[in-house]
């Protein structure tokens, strides 16, 4: 029997927000409809009073008439994990595009705590300093934080613009709050997924890894470490702005250099450079580090993306970032090399690096499915690669790391806001371009050294590639798969 939960039980709740929820589910994922609205009855109705009260005064603010998206994202404003999650699917080119537009509201909020909430809290973590000129408005207010721009004049330094970034009041409370009972209900979606005739997915795994890593974003100390490390990574970049930590900074309070710029999904000019910037910057630049561990921004919505006045691109937010270590990313190298020469055991193999095989039948559909796929036409490229990680993910062919999860996650996230500044913009000639350029060589082993070296493998095992792909296409035409590209001889 499934495990119940209790209903959100607040008077007008239920019917004001369930049929919203259950109206957003696009029509290709109605099979998940009741999942998705049980889950958050269950999630509602283990809130606190106080909280559950806060949510539904919202609600009967809104007017009788509002949209079930303006009801869906008055939710999330009130729940720092909802409010994360619309930002991650807030440029999913799956969803309905009247509910992106709606979550692309939760990129940027306009501040709405007053000052007498959070000036306490700042100069309790700075104390009085000299010179230091601290704003009467908030710059802007986050999923867990809010922005205060400062100024400091005169003195022995020299005049300087930063913002402070300190954590909303209550905001750990909230946050441990609902991941604990998000932690909770991963046991009773895999049952009730079952019982619903859904695909098995590893609904606890995900929900325990993310729980994890959502909990830097209420570690000010872990994004200031990240930020000197994204300074030094793009110190010599002229195309790209990271904030610098200042000495204000402290384990609940974050200072750093103040950037001016407009959100990139705005920018009216040079949006192809743009887009070949994010690749470069967030993808490409990254997975060619010869470290044996490379860092990856995390959350790269539209909101912590900025153009400034002189064409810059400002990556801002680094509380969280995925680590994703050598051997995995050539791991990822070699599963688009495998698909290319049509190997199937070197395919499964390549995946299998990435995670922890599960069900071993599901990883050979996939590999069999993904070989097909590039015979018939459809390049192995990045999109290919993300749908490729998908289903291993969905099949339950591979139960990937915590870091994996969080880096597929931003690269869809990723893909959808370069999509919106340049359609035809591709992740994968920039890859090679960075891989082959003459900085990646490095005698500390990772760049293009694996992945020529992996090249000349498969260019002398060339007659074996052909008879492969010569056999697939006979299984293709035979099984009714008309290829749309002609097949190498």
């Amino acid at each position: 029997m499934t495990t119940s939960f209790p209903p959100a039980a607040a008077a007008g709740l239920a019917p004001l927000l369930m049929p919203a929820v259950a109206e957003l589910v696009p029509p290709a994922w109605a099979g998940y409809r009741p999942l998705i609205v049980e889950a958050l009855d269950g999630f509602l109705g283990r809130l606190s009073g106080a909280r559950l009260d806060a949510i539904v005064a919202a609600q009967l603010e809104l007017p009788e008439d509002a949209t079930a998206a303006a009801r869906v994202v008055a939710l999330a404003r009130a729940c720092p994990s909802l409010h994360k999650l619309g930002q991650v699917l807030a440029r999913d080119r799956r969803l309905d595009a009247q509910l992106r537009v709606r979550l692309q509201t939760l990129e940027s909020l306009p501040p709405e705590t007053p000052a007498e909430v959070w000036l306490p809290l700042i100069r309790a973590e700075i104390g009085a300093v000299p010179h230091l000129e601290i704003a009467p408005q908030a710059l802007a207010e986050a999923s867990v934080a809010i922005v205060v721009p400062f100024a400091r004049h005169g003195g022995i330094a020299p005049d300087a613009r930063g913002v402070f970034k300190v954590l909303k009041p209550g905001i750990e409370a909230q946050l441990a709050e609902e991941l604990a009972i998000w932690a909770e209900l991963g046991d009773w979606l895999e049952a009730r997924s079952a019982e619903l005739g859904l695909p098995e997915l590893p609904y606890r795994e995900t929900l325990s890894g993310v729980q994890g890593l959502l909990l830097n974003e209420i570690r000010p100390e872990t994004e200031q470490a990240h930020l000197a490390a994204a300074c030094r990574r793009h110190a010599e970049d002229p195309n790209v702005l990271i904030p610098q930590p200042l000495e204000y900074c402290t384990p609940r309070l974050t200072a750093m250099t103040r950037i001016d710029g407009d959100k990139i999904t705005e920018a009216t000019g040079h949006r192809p450079r743009l887009a070949r910037a994010l690749y470069a910057a967030l993808l490409a630049q990254p997975f060619w580090q010869p470290q044996a561990q490379t860092m990856f921004h995390a959350d790269p919505h539209a909101g912590n993306l900025r153009v400034t006045a002189d064409g810059r691109l400002a990556i801002l937010d680094w509380s969280l970032v995925a680590v994703l270590d050598r051997e995995a990313r050539i791991a990822l190298v070699r599963v688009v090399l495998a698909a290319l020469a049509q190997d199937g055991a070197l395919f499964a193999r390549a995946l299998a690096a990435l995670g922890r095989p599960v069900r071993e039948d599901a990883l050979r559909a996939l590999s069999a499915a993904a070989l097909a796929e590039v015979r018939t036409g459809r390049l192995p490229g990045f999109d290919w690669l993300l749908s490729v990680l998908d289903r291993a993910a969905t099949t339950r062919a591979l139960e990937f790391p915590e870091s994996l999860v969080l880096l597929r996650k931003a690269l869809f996230t990723l893909a959808g806001v370069v999509a919106e500044l340049d359609a035809d913009c591709g992740a994968v000639p920039l890859l090679l371009k960075h891989a082959f350029d003459a900085r990646s060589f490095d005698p500390r082993g990772f760049g293009p050294h694996v992945f020529a070296g992996d090249l000349g493998t498969l260019w002398l095992s060339g007659l074996p590639i052909a008879a492969r792909w010569w056999a697939g296409y006979w299984q293709d035409w035979s099984g009714g798969r008309l290829p749309f590209l002609p097949v190498p001889g």
